[in-house]
């Protein structure tokens, strides 16, 4: 992909590649698991691609984030830090749900400016950097022009959903799509894909940088909890919410989850 941050991207493609290798050798389905402290799912797989990326990705100088990496906070003195998620979605995963996913952001000076998200399941790679743009499988692609948020497709969190979370937004205009990994709802939302998606529970940097990237670069707009929370590389990496969305239907969006309370 020519123009800026040509070479990041570039390692992106590279070492998403490497890493749709690697997990080849797994059977989603049929893999093993652990929980982790805070009961969360952990797999083979998570600690090799995590491995996988580190070596790949950052160069001298740049910092590093991951899910599966314990915090190195020197992190908070580099300018540019890989903000990653090498398995997103591991219930789905272990369950053989196609909803997971593999997530690479690159963060500069707190701004998410390029990313990749590879699906292996349903073989789709998004990529894509500010100034750069995005493309699909090699092919251009942006956020959803649809007008207005009647008939649109909200992705949701399939965890949230299943909470009965999403139970205030019943009767609403839009179609609400229980989906696993918010980095690929926030892929799908970037690629047009899927017009829009919210969470109502908190996430961390990891879980949604790379898509932050994507729709931004997408011509999308991400609404965060708080104005502070749209800066990345953090003390606290987490995000209390976040709204991704086409610029034409973030009001309309803002004004549906006021009115419903989520």
């Amino acid at each position: 992909m020519p123009g800026a941050y040509a070479e990041e991207l570039a390692r992106i493609e590279r070492a998403l590649g490497e890493a749709r290798q690697l997990v080849a050798r797994f059977t989603p389905g049929e893999v093993e698991s652990r929980k982790k402290a805070g009961g969360d799912p952990v797999t083979e797989a998570d600690t090799l691609i995590d491995e996988l990326l580190k070596r790949s990705l950052p160069r001298d100088g740049e910092g590093w984030l991951s899910e599966e990496t314990l915090d190195d906070r020197r992190r908070l003195e580099a300018r540019r830090v890989w903000v990653v998620d090498p398995l997103d979605g591991t219930r789905e995963f272990v369950l053989g749900i196609p909803e997971w996913s593999i997530s690479v952001g690159l963060v500069e000076d707190g701004e998410p400016v390029a990313g990749g998200i590879l699906n292996p399941a349903t073989g789709e790679l998004m990529v894509g950097a500010r100034g750069a743009g995005v493309k699909l499988n090699g092919r251009p692609a942006g956020v959803s022009s649809r007008p207005a948020l009647a008939g649109a497709e909200v992705v949701a969190s399939r965890s949230e959903v299943k909470r009965g979370q999403w139970q205030d937004f019943q009767g609403a205009p839009f179609r609400v799509v229980p989906m696993g990994s918010v980095a690929y709802k926030l892929a799908r939302v970037a690629a047009g894909l899927s017009d829009a998606t919210w969470t109502l529970v908190p996430k961390h940097e990891w879980d949604v940088a790379a898509g932050v990237a994507l729709v931004l670069a997408a011509g999308g707009r991400v609404v965060a909890g708080s104005p502070e929370e749209e800066r990345f590389n953090r003390p606290v990496p987490k995000l209390t919410r976040l709204i991704a969305a086409p610029p034409q239907l973030l009001p309309e969006i803002q004004r549906e989850i006021e009115r419903r309370g989520g």
